[in-house]
């Protein structure tokens, strides 16, 4: 494939999983020998992004502002200067911009657009934008599904299915229990020492992540004579201390508020999975994929969570025992007690989840470009 260079657009560089996506596939463009440009208002990651090779152009197309349609001109002028191959566009309002701009680019000097869909986005014309592209990368089979089901007239033979990946060195497998990584846990937030069982439910301090329910599971592991323990890291966070004491308030009526750990995120996630028993992703909205899942699986811990959207997919697939009905709470603490109950095996029954690392949806991403420049 000839060298080619590719401009992504997204709203800032700054946290999550459309900002990693972004780095993960600039660094594959820099390492095949292609241009990788990327057009955000800027952020934390953007010294990373630089170190990777990549290019920066700081323009705000993501700010919800009528001022942010300024922005179509100097796109404008960026895309029609005839070096562009493909313009790849990974949230609605910069998809927008996006589209304005290529509007005005005579056909023959116009690049190409691919989009990708990470999220399951309320259906609306405005979220439409994100199904116009030339190539639409969905994140798993539930947001094609999803595109199919609520944009009937989408071309389907412009869908992709690309998973997104992890780097299975970053998640090592542990051994099961890895007592250094317990004692490391319990260093972290006293509530974590002790020999009975850690579950782990990293993500933010929102409702839509499931927080109530994995309390309700630790008191139900915990009324049966088990010394449980639960830890939710990221759940603590600026501005969400009226949800953190209802939390706690809660566990309190629970009698369990002596056995959770509500803390920032942890930088060393992978070593949380390595000092949990059992990891949790019970968020109450269907999620697009669920990256929890594979990393947690790459480490050799069982996973348990809700059955729906991309976690639902994952787990129907990799770990069917951990997949439960939404908000089944019985079936949900009876699925907890045999993944525990057979979780000195689990590390040795680990999943192929050669279809799941970032070498495979770098590639996959690749290709997508090629299928539209050559």
């Amino acid at each position: 494939m000839r060298p080619m260079t590719v401009v992504q657009l997204l709203p800032a560089l700054e946290s999550g999983g459309v900002e990693r996506s972004t780095l993960e596939i600039a660094e594959a463009l820099v390492s095949a020998g292609h241009r990788a440009i990327v057009v955000s208002a800027g952020g934390r990651l953007l010294p990373q992004l630089l170190a990777l090779g990549g290019e920066h152009v700081t323009l705000d197309i993501g700010r919800k502002s009528p001022l942010t349609l300024s922005r179509v001109l100097p796109l404008r002028r960026l895309l029609q200067r005839g070096d562009i191959d493909i313009v790849h566009v990974r949230s609605r309002l910069p998809a927008w911009i996006a589209r304005f701009a290529l509007a005005g680019i005579e056909p023959v000097r116009r690049p190409r657009l691919v989009s990708t869909v990470h999220g399951l986005n309320s259906p609306s014309r405005y979220s439409a934008v994100m199904v116009g592209g030339e190539r639409v990368i969905c994140v798993s089979q539930s947001v094609r599904d999803y595109i199919t089901g609520h944009y009937p007239a989408t071309d389907t033979t412009r869908l992709r299915v690309i998973p997104r990946g992890i780097d299975p060195s970053a998640f090592p497998p542990a051994a099961l229990p890895d007592r250094a990584a317990r004692a490391w846990a319990a260093a972290q937030h006293p509530a974590l020492a002790g020999d009975g069982p850690l579950l782990l439910l990293p993500g933010r301090g929102t409702r839509l992540k499931g927080h109530a329910d994995a309390v309700e599971l630790l008191a139900r592991l915990r009324a049966d004579g088990g010394d449980a323990r639960l830890w939710l890291p990221g759940a603590r966070e600026r501005g969400r201390e009226d949800y953190i004491a209802e939390l706690e308030a809660m566990a309190a009526a629970r009698g369990v508020a002596d056995a959770i750990a509500f803390t920032q995120p942890t930088d060393a996630i992978a070593r949380a999975y390595a000092a949990s028993d059992l990891v949790l992703q019970l968020s109450r909205k269907p999620e697009a994929f669920g990256r929890t899942v594979i990393e947690a699986l790459s480490v050799g811990r069982p996973v348990l969570g809700w059955a729906h959207g991309g976690v639902g997919e994952l787990l129907s697939r990799l770990q069917p025992q951990g997949a439960v009905p939404p908000f089944d709470a019985s079936l949900l603490h009876e699925r907890a007690l045999a993944l525990l109950d057979r979780g000195s095996t689990t590390a040795g029954t680990m999943p192929d989840l050669s279809d799941f690392t970032l070498h495979a949806m770098q590639q996959a991403t690749l290709n997508v470009y090629a299928e539209l420049i050559n």
